[in-house]
């Protein structure tokens, strides 16, 4: 799952750059004459299975969940409802996703994929020198809280290295610190938002028109001082300066 995850993001990474030779499949139904015949089959099931559920490996070994939480808080600190529509944010945070991760994709390609494609190291080797790249950028990202809080609860002793932390530790203690850093981004988001709203409506109230809504007035000022700070520049070149 970790590897097809991997190489969809190295193949992605290096368009351009060489080609990469793509092995071909036989779909073919009939019985399997040998063991090692089963095998292959077995592991052409792997793989569509693995394709299925890429877009969720996507959501929790990457930024891809910082990038769509923010942007989702910030639509709505302004208070535009459904601009920019929300495919539009979601494609939006796939891009910077893959920005991001670009250069960890080719680490891992350089590392363990384009080796084993050319037999110089086994499986083994090639799927750990593969997702130490991704193991090193999770954990630079992740609080030692959520990690211990894993470990905890697995029993498990203290890792010496990153080799030692297990995917299965690394990625919801990942998840958790992704899901936490958001949620504070989007708290500083709302406040400047928040008081236009409440300088909008205390005017109103002074001016004893209670029953105009304030979001009606607040929210052409609100788009009008995003666009002079230039905030999309401001918040995109933030997110990716929080990422270490």
């Amino acid at each position: 799952m970790i590897k097809l995850f991997i190489l969809l993001f190295s193949l992605a990474s290096i368009l351009g750059a060489e080609a990469v030779t793509i092995p071909t499949m036989n779909f073919a139904l009939s019985a399997p004459d040998s063991p090692e015949q089963l095998v292959s089959s077995l592991n052409v099931l792997v793989v569509l299975t693995l394709l299925f559920l890429a877009p969720s490996l996507i959501l929790v070994m990457t930024t891809f969940t910082r990038f769509v939480i923010v942007l989702g808080f910030l639509r709505q600190a302004m208070g535009t409802q459904q601009v920019p529509p929300t495919q539009l944010l979601v494609m939006l945070a796939m891009v910077l996703t893959f920005f991001v991760m670009e250069p960890i994709g080719t680490k891992a390609y350089e590392g363990g994929i384009k080796p084993y494609i050319e037999k110089k190291i086994g499986y083994e080797e090639a799927f750990d020198k593969s997702v130490l790249p991704f193991k090193n950028f999770m954990i630079r990202n992740t609080r030692e809280k959520d990690l211990a809080l894993f470990f905890r609860i697995r029993k498990m002793q203290n890792p010496q290295t990153v080799a030692d932390v297990p995917l299965s530790v690394i990625i919801p203690a990942f998840v958790i610190s992704e899901l936490k850093t958001a949620f504070e981004i989007g708290f500083l988001l709302f406040l400047p938002f928040l008081v236009i709203d409440m300088v909008v409506a205390s005017i109103l109230m002074s001016m004893g028109m209670m029953m105009l809504p304030p979001v009606m007035i607040s929210l052409p000022f609100k788009i009008l001082v995003f666009v002079l700070i230039d905030g999309w520049n401001l918040i995109i070149g933030n997110l990716i300066a929080s990422i270490k």
